[in-house]
């Protein structure tokens, strides 16, 4: 059975992990997201990722509408993650990514749902990328 929660342990909160992500980790842009990942070694916790979220504070000056945009990509997130969780419980890797927001304007869920579903194909052709070459 799917469990569909985003607990505790997948948000992405150590300081020392998130400076490391930003310092070493790879990046790409699928518009109105920039994702910033890296494989965790050794894993931290049972799950195989940790997440972040970030939204401007420039660009939304007000606190409502951050939160806002913050809860959907949660939500976009935490429906669609399981198939990649599963992909990456196959390679037995950990990865801690970041989604931050770059847009100057809230988008509608559909749309961030469909992005979301664009960043979990590109992180799975990452992956396998990385694979070959080891």
């Amino acid at each position: 059975m799917k469990t569909y929660s985003f607990t505790r342990e997948e948000r992405l909160k150590s300081r020392k992990l998130i400076e490391t992500l930003f310092r070493e980790g790879k990046a790409f842009s699928v518009f109105p997201y920039r994702v910033i990942y890296m494989p965790v070694n050794p894993p931290v916790n049972k799950y195989p990722v940790q997440a972040g979220f970030s939204v401007s504070t420039r660009k939304f000056p007000h606190a409502v509408d951050r939160n806002r945009v913050k809860r959907l990509t949660r939500e976009c997130w935490r429906l669609q993650k399981q198939t990649f969780y599963d992909v990456l419980q196959q390679r037995s890797l950990q990865l801690a990514v970041f989604f931050i927001y770059t847009d100057k304007k809230i988008a509608p869920y559909t749309t961030l749902h469909s992005k979301i579903s664009v960043i979990l194909k590109r992180l799975e052709n990452e992956i396998a990328k990385g694979d070959q070459s080891l």
